[in-house]
């Protein structure tokens, strides 16, 4: 993808959705830190349950703290992984209190040296609670970057670094959340519904799944019930005696 499509590909974007927030609830950047650190691996949505549990009870460093990890798995055990994600809680509570006066910090390499927090984290953390064009690659984002050709490699790191080098500077704020969530509603995993996608005719997706039920969808439909040749040829090989 050249600079003119990816240009293009972030205004369409940006007109579609001009004020991108993260799924994840959120009042204060100590909030949105735990929040992030418990949705490895889990939806926001089940974050979000945790959290609207936790936070009228504990939202600081020192309230989590004074909780304890016993009572902070109770509200946090319908996450996955809850055990160690508590365990990181609250050694970053602690870390934040001894180092950081109970402040976030506002620089990736002090928030990565925060246990449960790696790169995407701090990036999370830097672009939404702080401002700083940063993106973090998650599934979603990775898998668009590929499908697309607007930033393929193969580690998320790398994709990463691809973007934040390639995105032209006025869409290099919200960038992270188009991404996010086009892939998360539109460019999905199984089934791109590339039918209603906006940058489609800029994708370099192939295999463009066509809208429900029109003529083109029921022509893919047929063709996949179709025996390939090789799978004809393998049936004709095979002893009658061995087929079911």
């Amino acid at each position: 993808m050249n600079a003119a499509q990816r240009s293009e590909l972030f205004r369409r974007l940006a007109a579609a959705n001009p004020e991108p927030r993260s799924e994840l609830e959120y009042n204060t950047p100590f909030e949105l830190l735990v929040a992030v650190v418990l949705s490895a691996q889990a939806t926001d949505v089940s974050v979000n349950k945790a959290t609207a549990r936790l936070y009228p009870v504990a939202n600081t460093p020192h309230a989590i703290l004074a909780l304890g990890e016993d009572a902070l798995r109770g509200y946090i055990k319908t996450i996955g992984l809850f055990q160690t994600k508590a365990k990181n809680v609250i050694a970053l509570c602690r870390l934040l209190l001894e180092r950081h006066g109970g402040e976030v910090p506002k620089t990736r390499e002090a928030l990565e040296a925060l246990p449960g927090v790696g790169a995407k984290t701090a990036r999370v953390v830097l672009n939404v609670a702080f401002g700083e064009p940063t993106i973090a690659v998650d599934t979603h984002i990775f898998r668009i970057a590929n499908r697309t050709g607007l930033g393929p490699a193969k580690t998320t790191d790398a994709v990463s670094a691809k973007l934040e080098k390639s995105t032209p500077k006025e869409y290099a704020l919200h960038a992270h959340h188009w991404l996010i969530l086009h892939g998360r509603y539109i460019c999905k995993a199984r089934t791109p519904e590339c039918w209603r996608c906006p940058i489609a005719d800029l994708c370099a997706y192939t295999l463009k799944t066509p809208e429900p039920g029109s003529a083109a969808a029921k022509i893919a439909k047929a063709a996949k019930n179709v025996p390939s040749k090789a799978a004809k040829k393998a049936a004709a090989a095979t002893p009658r005696s061995t087929r079911k």
